[in-house]
């Protein structure tokens, strides 16, 4: 939809028009259209969604976008809202909100909802308490399809799905039923002979990004939540499990590139939020590379001796650092996909040293035939096609290792990322370099 048309319509006041173009609309596009309207704009058009759509629309906006709509809601609005909004939808909500606005919500919602609200604000940040619903079709062992089928018609429209059914005993999980057999099924069948007993299940302190990944392993729909009795308190759906992967890999991205991670968007942080996210690493990073600069000058008489040596450092210590990086970053995507663990350290060296030993002759032979033609210098080209093997093998070396260290004690991988694997790879290819040298050409 364009917005430019979309907006006049609302100034006209043609809201008929406004209408039947939400009415068509994906919640997903409503709220993406709506991100991009005046604040005057977005109140008025949120309130010509159909009602059926309004809950789903306001839980895809971005937070700041909730807040405003909450502060100008009426009791009467906001209680609406509340009511057709899901239980993880509403939490999420919360954690974003100001305090005064949280408040005034927990006002507007029932007793009962109200405690459900507190237990899952409760649970610890990136914990599958933290982003589950309480909100799921339970049912019993005796009944039949028929009796089932009727209580999810019945109860099924408070349900964030149905696509699932869970079978308890006194709260107790003990089979899942999908509703593809509720509808294929005869009738009088009893759930307990059509259950599924072999249960994939979470607790509520299983961190997100294990959730996210039984999801990616099994294909599931969604997932039950169990707490500490082993009693099912809620599930994780899908959209939710999906929303963490997208968080997590964010998350991995921004470390990689040595920037601490931030919840919000790019245009949400503020300038000065944006610096303080990358000074740190860039501090750290800087001082590093003090070492670099030490060894260089410790190595001025080779310079002067042979001042062309001076002009292979950059193309040595870029060498270095793209070979490291690109190890670094397989290796850290192999550790989140759990296709890497750290007892596979040795298997992945022996690899990653076949790999550097096969890179670096290429490019120790192609630099090696380049320098020959342009310097006519065998020494020269025997000193930097050793180097170039020698930079290849350690920087690969290092870029597998401590990716895996970082693993076993238990740090983000993505920390073991570009920019410090870069320092350090500077710091031993500029050292191989020249050793290498310094015997060759006897300085």
């Amino acid at each position: 939809m364009n917005r430019d048309i979309f907006v006049k319509l609302l100034q006209q006041r043609q809201f008929k028009a406004v209408r039947s173009i939400l009415d068509v609309m994906n919640e997903v596009d409503i709220a993406l259209l709506l991100s991009e309207l005046e604040d005057k704009e977005l109140a008025l058009a949120f309130r010509l969604i159909p009602k059926d759509k309004a809950a789903e629309v306001f839980a895809n906006m971005d937070s700041s976008m909730q807040t405003y709509l909450v502060e100008i809601f009426t009791e009467k609005e906001l209680k609406e809202l509340l009511d057709d909004l899901y239980m993880d939808d509403t939490v999420d909500m919360l954690e974003e909100l100001p305090a005064n606005l949280v408040g005034r919500i927990l006002d507007a919602v029932s007793a009962s909802d109200r405690v459900k609200i507190n237990e899952l604000l409760n649970y610890p940040d990136d914990s599958a308490g933290s982003i589950m619903t309480t909100e799921y079709v339970s049912l019993r062992k005796d009944m039949t399809v028929a009796q089932s089928m009727a209580h999810i018609k019945r109860t099924g429209i408070h349900k964030e799905t149905i696509y699932t059914c869970y079978v308890t005993e006194q709260r107790k999980l003990i089979g899942t039923v999908s509703a593809k057999e509720l509808m294929t099924e005869d009738d009088d069948m009893r759930i307990e002979e059509l259950m599924e007993k072999e249960i994939i299940s979470v607790h509520t302190h299983t961190d997100q990004e294990e959730v996210a990944r039984l999801f990616r392993k099994y294909d599931l729909i969604a997932i039950p939540v169990l707490d500490e009795e082993d009693l099912m308190v809620g599930i994780v759906t899908f959209d939710d499990a999906m929303d963490v992967m997208v968080e997590e890999a964010t998350e991995d991205i921004t470390k990689m590139a040595a920037i601490n991670p931030s919840e919000k968007t790019y245009f949400e942080t503020s300038v000065l939020t944006h610096a303080k996210n990358r000074i740190p690493w860039l501090l750290i990073l800087m001082f590093t590379s003090i070492i670099t600069g030490t060894i260089i000058t410790r190595y001025e008489d080779a310079f002067a001796a042979i001042p062309l040596l001076v002009s292979f450092i950059p193309m040595l210590m870029d060498t270095g650092g793209n070979c490291g990086s690109q190890s670094s970053t397989l290796i850290i995507r192999g550790i989140a996909l759990s296709q890497i663990r750290f007892r596979d350290i040795f298997r992945v060296i022996f690899k990653e040293f076949r790999v550097s030993l096969i890179v670096g002759a290429v490019l120790a032979v192609s630099n090696g035939i380049r320098i020959m033609i342009q310097y006519q210098d065998f020494n020269l080209a025997l000193v930097i096609a050793l180097s170039l093997i020698g930079t290849v093998v350690i920087s690969k070396m290092v870029g597998c290792i401590l990716p895996l260290l970082a693993s076993k004690v238990h740090l983000d991988p993505a920390i073991m990322a570009s920019p410090l694997i870069t320092t350090l790879v500077d710091i031993f290819s500029i050292l191989i370099y020249f050793n290498v040298a310094t015997h060759l050409f006897n300085l």
